[in-house]
């Protein structure tokens, strides 16, 4: 069974979150029960300060965000890390006219709000996504905003010696094209970007998109056929022969979505389907490839109903790595895709994490499936619900975002050192 999105009135759990515009937001998010948990009370937070310190990591909040002028509410933001340690990112809302920010953040902590997206005029509105840095430049996505105000954009940001001038490369909401991106983008050595929207395209459950680097969109795929997938929340991955692999958060053979393989000619394989026994159900988030494998969160299903790490196979093999458990250790409901560091696979969930947890966790899983807690959040004045997934810098320090929480309660960029 297919489902389309829902409106949301953005609540967004612990402490704050940017005042109270409604978006059109994931139906996972609006209408599953995972979704509602992460409305918390103040008990709640109380208990969140008494969660024991990281495991074997350092945690240093590096920037608690504080709505306007300042970014609000990173969602599935992972850092993006340049050569020299600086960091770039996302936040949903605030920012000089509360429609979201582009934001730069130093190693020590100093940030700089590079775009306030502003819905006036054509400009994006609402980014939720991680960006992609090439030749300098930054590449993302908006859910909202651009020429109708309401279906999204791709945007870039260009670095000059004078500052950062955006550009909108393109704005959704044309006869058959996709609407409202949720996706980071990817790039290949063309500079051509790949995409998915969540909506839209020939039967209206979303699409995969090439865009090229003069602003020339091509809708690659329209799901919604028969057994297929579904309003794709996640990007799309890319091999070395052009195929592109992602995820769509529901369809497939059960409804609760599947991993698809989409060849450079246009032709679409499903790999997998969620939803069979205690399997994962409804995936959210990007794929890694490591080693002609592709690794992945489920964000609930598994033997627990809470979530899932998996592995499959270019043939179709599946492998559940981890269940998540909504206990008194374990983290539940993964929204994030994984990182590859050393052979070893790392992410975050968005509940639970130790005693009483309910604001997350970062973790560490070996290939075999063993899973290291290193580091459970706890509210203010830590970061509490991360949403994005971790990245790493040469030193092996490894930073993140939260959605919610730190000295404001509008969010927090993190770090973990070993």
């Amino acid at each position: 069974m297919y489902f389309l999105k829902t409106k949301d009135t953005g609540k967004c759990g612990l402490n704050n979150c940017a005042a109270g515009r409604k978006f059109i937001s994931p139906p996972l998010l609006s209408a599953q029960p995972v979704g509602m948990r992460l409305a918390v009370t103040l008990l709640s937070a109380l208990l969140l300060a008494a969660l024991p310190p990281a495991h074997g990591q350092t945690e240093t909040v590096l920037h608690s965000f504080a709505n306007s002028p300042d970014g609000a509410n990173p969602r599935y933001v992972t850092p993006v890390v340049d050569t020299t340690g600086n960091l770039y990112g996302t936040t949903e809302f605030g920012g000089a006219y509360g429609f979201g920010t582009v934001f730069k953040l130093t190693r020590s902590g100093t940030e700089t709000v590079l775009h306030s997206f502003d819905v006036n005029g054509t400009d994006g509105a609402y980014p939720v996504a991680s960006l992609v840095m090439y030749k300098g430049n930054l590449y993302g996505t908006t859910v909202e905003g651009g020429t109708d105000n309401i279906d999204g954009t791709v945007f870039e940001l260009i670095h000059t010696t004078k500052g950062w001038t955006e550009k909108i490369l393109h704005s959704f909401g044309a006869s058959g094209d996709g609407a409202q991106p949720y996706c980071a983008l990817t790039l290949d050595t063309a500079g051509n970007l790949y995409g998915t929207t969540n909506v839209g395209g020939a039967y209206s459950y979303g699409t995969v998109f090439k865009l090229t680097p003069s602003g020339t969109e091509t809708p690659l795929w329209s799901f919604g056929q028969g057994t297929d997938g579904a309003n794709p929340l996640a990007g799309v991955v890319l091999d070395t022969k052009g195929n592109l692999y992602g995820t769509t958060e529901y369809g497939g053979a059960y409804g609760s979505g599947m991993v698809f393989e989409l060849t450079p000619s246009g032709t679409e394989k499903i790999l997998w389907s969620f939803g069979n026994g205690t399997d994962g159900a409804y995936p959210i988030a990007r794929l890694a490839l490591y080693k002609g494998n592709l690794y992945g969160t489920t964000a609930s299903g598994g033997v627990y109903g809470d979530g899932t790490v998996f592995e499959v196979t270019l043939s179709g093999t599946e492998t559940i790595l981890h269940s998540f458990a909504n206990n008194d250790i374990d983290g539940f409901n993964p929204y994030a895709g994984l990182t590859l560091y050393n052979g070893n696979l790392y992410g975050t969930t968005v509940n639970g994490g130790g005693i009483g947890g309910v604001a997350g966790m970062v973790f560490e899983m070996a290939p075999s499936g063993t899973e290291t807690i290193l580091h459970v959040f706890g509210g203010n004045p830590d970061g509490a619900f991360p949403w994005g997934g971790v990245a790493f810098d040469k030193s092996g320090n490894l930073y993140g975002t939260t959605f919610s929480g730190g000295a404001y309660g509008f969010g927090t960029v993190f770090k973990l050192t070993p």
